[in-house]
This record gives C-alpha cells, sequence and structure tokens, in this order.
C-alpha cells in the first residue's frame, strides 16, 4: 500500500494526489501536520530513499526561511537534521511518496512513474 504525507493546502500535494487518482493509483493519505514522521520513521524513510537528508527539507517553506535553516543546515549533525525534521511537518518535503521498495520526496510526475510502474 502505498503512503502518500501531504499538507491539504499545498498546490504540489493536490497535483500529487489528483495524478494518484487520475492513473488509478490506491493509497493511504497521510496529514503530514497533524501526523509528522517520528525520527525512527524519518531514519528508515531516508534509508530507503538513498536520497541526500537535505532533499527531505521544504526549503521553499515559511519555518526553513524563519530559521535561517539555509545557513544552518550545513553545520548540522545528521542527528540533528532528523530530530530538527521529526518536530514539525511543515519542515519536511511533501507530497512525501512511501511504497515498499523507495521512498520520494516533492512530486515530479517521471519520477514518480518511475517508482510506480
Amino acid at each position: 500500500m502505498l503512503k502518500v504525507y501531504c499538507y491539504s493546502r499545498c498546490t504540489t500535494c493536490k497535483k500529487a494526489l489528483k495524478w494518484l487518482d487520475d492513473n488509478g493509483y490506491k493509497y493511504e493519505l497521510i496529514d503530514i501536520k497533524e501526523n509528522n514522521p517520528d525520527e525512527k520513521t524519518l531514519r528508515k524513510y531516508h534509508k530507503i530513499s538513498g536520497l541526500p537528508l537535505k532533499k527531505f527539507f521544504n526549503t521553499s517553506g515559511q519555518i526553513y526561511r524563519e530559521m535561517e535553516l539555509s545557513k544552518k543546515l550545513p553545520d548540522m549533525s545528521e542527528d540533528d537534521m532528523f530530530k530538527l525534521l521529526a518536530t514539525d511537518g511543515m519542515i519536511v518535503k511533501r507530497p512525501l511518496l512511501v511504497t515498499d521498495k523507495t521512498v520520494l520526496t516533492g512530486f515530479k510526475e517521471e519520477d514518480w512513474k518511475k517508482a510506480l510502474g
């Protein structure tokens, strides 16, 4: 079963969900603001994804800018980054697609086609 972490007011999330619906995929929708993945889950997703940890940050989000994370992340340890990501779902890049084999951050149709194909 696919899991998709989304925020209801996020336009990219809306596009991703529409694409999943239009292509007949069944998924579990998780509100990332209400049910942010915990640190253990984020570590697991990061390992499965093969992505740099920085790809899990919502770099266009208000909290990211307010906390000036673009300046702080380069000096943070991975442990500190995971702890920070686990504090607030609005810091995590969304949508977050989780399958049995992969985890993707953000929505790029071609990447999702490959992952789900």
